[in-house]
């Protein structure tokens, strides 16, 4: 039995920007909304996904700001956009399926503390996402993303050849390469390739030698990049806190909460009908009983 986390806030994200502009009768911008409601009906028809939850960045912000006012934000959003959240959120209830709306927190932290708390009650848990801080979560090939436009799974090993480190590296990764869809610097000169062997090998950045001198793994430029570590260091402590996903979100559902029951006829049949969806109003395969 399986488990599957939705990242619906980069699912809002990839049908708006993937898909053409639709607008609802009443006028607004709801491209985002069909996209992600036709994915997810496309996805409950998909063998294995009998048990669904969908985690959302209700307001963008989270704590995460009032710690580092450069964290991301809704500025530059696309406002047609961000005004879709909630319909999308109100729309996968009417689905049936469980729905995580986040303020304090990110959608990653529900899905991480998914990974966590559900970890023992299903066979393995597929977070349906490619962001980058998701690969901390993975755990062998039972806890493992998949990108859904490119049909491709994550497990452990996955995370090693992608970046270079364990799965509990990629903070300390994050923190030193940055991340922009985050809005986090990184260091100054690190990059990719030189992050992923000097925390292939410490793996945190406490671990790392101050004095390159002592290194034991070759880096090119490694007196440039050990003086920009010693002088970030502090900064960098702050970009890994905030890239590491919170695994204490107050869900409050058991694991069979989130067996799919079907989609709500009557809600869902109705947001079809406001929305003009009409093309999807039998879409569903399975109905909820009353």
């Amino acid at each position: 039995m399986q488990l599957h986390l939705l990242d619906g806030t980069y699912e809002l994200f990839r049908s708006h920007f993937g898909a053409p502009p639709r607008e609802a009768p009443d006028g607004k911008a709801i491209g985002a909304v069909r996209g992600i409601v036709a994915s997810t009906l496309a996805l409950l028809q998909e063998p294995g996904v009998t048990h669904l939850a969908a985690a959302f960045d209700t307001t963008i912000r989270s704590f995460r700001n009032d710690l580092f006012p450069e964290y991301k934000t809704e500025e530059g959003m696309p406002p047609e956009l961000l005004a879709q959240f909630p319909v999308a959120e109100r729309a996968l209830d009417a689905l049936g399926v469980v729905v995580w709306s986040m303020v304090d927190y990110e959608a990653d932290d529900a899905i991480a503390t998914a990974t966590v708390r559900y970890r023992d009650e299903f066979d393995r848990i597929v977070m349906l996402s490619p962001d980058k801080d998701l690969g901390q979560c993975v755990d062998g090939e039972v806890v493992v993303g998949f990108d859904r436009r490119k049909g491709e799974f994550m497990g452990e090993a996955g995370v090693w050849a992608k970046f270079g480190v364990a799965p509990a590296s990629i903070p300390d990764y994050l923190s030193l390469v940055g991340d922009s869809a985050d809005g986090l610097p990184g260091v100054p000169g690190w990059g990719a390739k030189s992050t992923g062997a000097v925390l292939g090998r410490y793996r945190h950045l406490e671990h790392v030698p101050l004095d390159e001198g002592t290194w034991d793994v070759t880096v090119r430029g490694a007196a440039r990049l050990a003086g920009a570590f010693r002088e970030h260091l502090a900064a960098a402590l702050l970009y890994r806190y905030l890239a590491t996903l919170r695994r204490d979100v107050p869900l409050t559902e058991a694991a069979a909460d989130l067996e799919w029951p079907g989609a709500h006829r009557e809600p869902f049949e109705e947001l079809c009908d406001e929305l003009g969806f009409g093309d999807l109003r039998a879409r569903p395969h399975r109905w909820a009983a009353l």
